[in-house]
Order: structure tokens, then sequence, then C-alpha cells
């Protein structure tokens, strides 16, 4: 891919491409029925040729650390793997011992076609394991969430490790199969212990009423004393790269890591917190799953909030946003709501796209 497509354009090219996707589906949505077997025949051939396509498209992308940042960095400690230099990396013992394993076997660049494919399968895997036939759906919203292509060619370690997050919250029938999975991703990225923890907080607290209120008192906290929370966090219980997140400057100048309390972050963030107060308490939409995964994105994003001034605030807010396609379209994909439902479906994915698309390929 890198050869055909010059570097230069491809990220552009990638968002580009999923708004015609995406486009193409919101037109089909006007003319059948979402249960319409046409429809749904059509949606298993596209979905495929769109998950091979993505992993491809990004498994294959060229090696740059200007045009896909920490990658450089990955493939330079990747390299002195391949010649078996000694390196103290240890902040994520799963990953190091991974990568290790990697390059005594196989070259840099398949490394990172595994690793885009161990980012993207699981969300295959996910969409199917929740929505069945509906599973495309899903997926593309997923796909076209605003972190997405950030996380899987800059922020190797932490993308794969919340996709393998997720992929453990599907899995509430397999218990075994969870605890792995969390364990893994755990190890791969400790970051994912505040979503983990969250959800291990809501097996015992399920109260979807006052987790809302909490996260809405966590806006007027942060806005009060929020820099008493980022002092104290930066200071106890995280490694010193993680420490920095919270107490450092925006020492890279990134628009999207910039200081101050971030309204444009917290708006999105309540994209899924309406969506799931609608549906719920509007609604009332009585899925336990669902339930289960909106208490543990309101927690995990309250948390973020109330850090809202962090140098890197995104990073934060990614270990809530990585859930939030799947907090949107949940109801909508398990429950009949609107008369035409096909068209709101994907209407809703479209207007979510919109702020992707926007942010990464326009601004």
């Amino acid at each position: 891919m890198g050869d055909l497509v010059p570097i230069a354009v491809y990220a552009p090219l990638y968002f580009h491409l999923l708004l015609m996707v995406i486009i193409l589906t919101w037109l089909h949505s006007f003319q059948v029925t979402i249960s319409n077997p046409s429809n749904l025949y059509s949606k298993q051939i596209s979905g495929g040729i769109l998950v091979a396509f993505i992993i491809i498209y990004m498994g294959a992308r060229p090696i740059s650390g200007h045009y896909f940042g920490d990658m450089g960095t990955y493939s330079e400690v990747y390299r002195h793997y391949a010649h078996h230099d000694v390196i103290n990396y240890t902040q994520d013992i799963g990953f190091e011992w991974f990568m290790r394993l990697c390059a005594d076997n196989i070259s840099v660049n398949a490394f990172f076609f595994l690793c885009a494919f161990i980012y993207i399968f699981p969300l295959y895997i996910l969409s199917r394991k929740l929505f069945e036939e509906y599973w495309y759906y899903s997926f593309l919203i997923l796909i076209g969430s605003f972190s997405f292509w950030a996380y899987g060619t800059n922020g190797i370690r932490n993308g794969l490790a919340t996709s393998l997050t997720l992929l453990a919250f599907a899995y509430t029938d397999r218990k075994t199969i969870m605890v792995i999975l969390m364990i893994i991703a755990i190890s791969f990225h400790k970051s994912v212990l505040i979503p983990i923890a969250a959800y291990g907080l809501t097996l015992f607290y399920k109260d979807t009423k006052y987790i809302f209120i909490f996260w809405l008192l966590c806006i007027p906290v942060s806005l009060l004393i929020g820099d008493t929370f980022q002092s104290f966090l930066g200071n106890v219980g995280i490694d010193d790269s993680r420490s920095n997140y919270l107490t450092a400057g925006n020492i890279n100048n990134d628009d999207f890591s910039s200081t101050g309390f971030r309204w444009d972050f917290l708006c999105y963030s309540g994209i899924a917190a309406f969506s799931g107060w609608y549906f719920i308490f509007r609604r009332n939409f009585n899925d336990a799953l669902y339930k289960h995964l909106l208490n543990v994105y309101l927690i995990a994003n309250g948390f973020w909030i109330l850090i809202i001034r962090a140098n890197f605030s995104n990073r934060f807010a990614y270990l809530s946003w990585f859930m939030m396609g799947i907090i949107v379209l949940y109801p909508l994909l398990k429950q009949q709501f609107f008369l035409k439902q096909h068209r709101v479906v994907c209407n809703t994915i479209l207007f979510y796209y919109i702020f992707t698309y926007l942010l990464n390929a326009v601004l």
C-alpha cells in the first residue's frame, strides 16, 4: 500500500474513502429496510471487504515517525530487539514480550501488519457477537470513531489494549475468556485498568441514574478543583511517562492534546452520555449489557473530566471514547424504536462520523 499511495495523503485518503462508504450506506438506507434479506446479504459481502481492506490499508502503511507519530519509535525499538540489544523497556510487559517474540521471527513491516490485525479484527468479532447479522453497522461506526485511526497508527499499544478490552466486555457469557482478554489488555497498556476497574465496580453498583449524576457532577467539580485532582494523580501511583501526561505542558504543541478545559472534547463525550440517557430513561430500553457498558463509559469518562486540563488530555479521554460507537448505536441495532429505523441507524453513523471527518480531514 505504501508504494501505491503517497505517504503525505495516506491518512487523509482513509478518511475520504470512509466518508464515501458511509454516504453510500446512508443512501442505501432510503431504498430498503434494515432487515431486508437483500440488505443483509449485501452488508455481509461489503462488510467482509471493508474489514479486509482496513486491515491491509492500515497494516501495510509505510513506516514513518513524521506521519504516524510513535510508529517511528516502535520501529526503532523493534530493530534493537531484532539485533538482540539490551533495552530496559518494562512499562507494559505483555507488549514487550509480544514485540520481542515478533522481532525474533518476522520483519518490522510484518509486525505492524500484525498489530493492525490485532487492533481491527477484535472489533469485527465484537460486532458479530453483539449484533449478529447487523454487525456491519457496528463495525462501521467503530472504524469511523474520532480516535480510531490515531490509535491504530500512533498510540499502537493503547489501541491494541482498548480493542482487547472492548472485546472482553462482550464475553459476559464466558468469564474465562473475558478475564484472559482483560489480563492481556492490561499487560499491553496499563491505562486500561481505568475502564476495567470501572467494569468491576459496576458489577456491584448498577444504578445508572446515580452513575449518570456522578458524570454530571464531575463537570462543575473539575471546573472548581480539577487542578487538585491532576496534581494528586500526577504524584501517586503513576509511572513517570504517564505522570507527564498529567503534569507537564503540551511538549509537542499538539492541538488535540492541548491543556485547558476542553469544552470541545466534553461536548463530543456528551454524545454517548446523551444517547444512553435518551434510550434508557426516555425510551425505556432495558438491556442489562447496554446499561453495564454505559455505566463503565460514564465512570471512565467522568475520571477524564476530573483531569481534563491534563497534558495529552485526549489520551485519557480515549479510555472511554473507544466505547462511544457501541454506546451510541447499540440500542438501534437491538430494538425497533422508529418506523424508518434503517434510515435512523445510518443517519446516526453519518452524523457521528462528520465530527471525525471535520477534525481529521478538513480542519
